[in-house]
C-alpha cells in the first residue's frame, strides 16, 4: 500500500442553514458541535477529532433522490444496533424515509436529512461493535 498524503479531515456538506443541520447530525451520531461560525459548523467526537462539517450554500438545489438529474452528491451510511428504533428517532429529529430496503439485504432504509441530503440507516454487521461501546 503506498504512503499516505494525508488524513481525512471533515466531510464538508453544503446546505442552506449549517447550524440546523448540524444540530440535527450531532442528535443522530450523538456527538457534539466542536466548532460553530455563521457559516460552517463542525460535529466530531471531540475538538481535537476530525467529523462532519456543513458550509452554508446560498444557493443549494438539494439532491432529488433517485433523479439523475438531481443525484444523491454523496451519502452517510449509520450504523445502527436497531433499526427500528433509530428509524423512530431520526423521524423525530426531522428526517423523512426516502425508500425501504428489501428484508434481509443487509442494507439499510434511505432517509433525507432536514437539508435533504440521503443518508441510510444501516444494521450493525456482527464484526462491529455495538454502538453504545460495548462488546459484539
Amino acid at each position: 500500500m503506498p504512503s499516505a498524503v494525508g488524513r481525512l479531515h471533515h466531510l464538508v456538506v453544503d446546505c442552506p442553514e449549517p447550524r440546523a443541520l448540524a444540530s440535527f447530525w450531532s442528535a443522530v451520531l450523538g456527538q457534539d458541535i466542536t466548532y460553530a461560525d455563521d457559516d460552517f459548523v463542525v460535529v466530531a467526537p471531540d475538538d481535537r477529532h476530525s467529523g462532519l462539517a456543513f458550509q452554508r450554500a446560498q444557493d443549494h438545489r438539494p439532491p432529488e433522490w433517485g433523479d439523475p438529474a438531481r443525484p444523491q452528491q454523496m451519502h452517510l451510511d449509520v450504523m445502527v444496533d436497531d433499526v427500528a428504533d433509530a428509524h423512530a428517532r431520526v423521524l423525530a429529529l426531522g428526517a423523512r424515509r426516502l425508500t425501504r430496503a428489501a428484508a434481509g439485504s443487509g442494507h439499510g432504509d434511505v432517509y433525507a436529512d432536514p437539508a435533504g441530503h440521503p443518508f441510510c440507516l444501516v444494521p450493525r454487521p456482527v464484526w462491529a461493535p455495538p454502538i453504545d461501546g460495548g462488546a459484539p
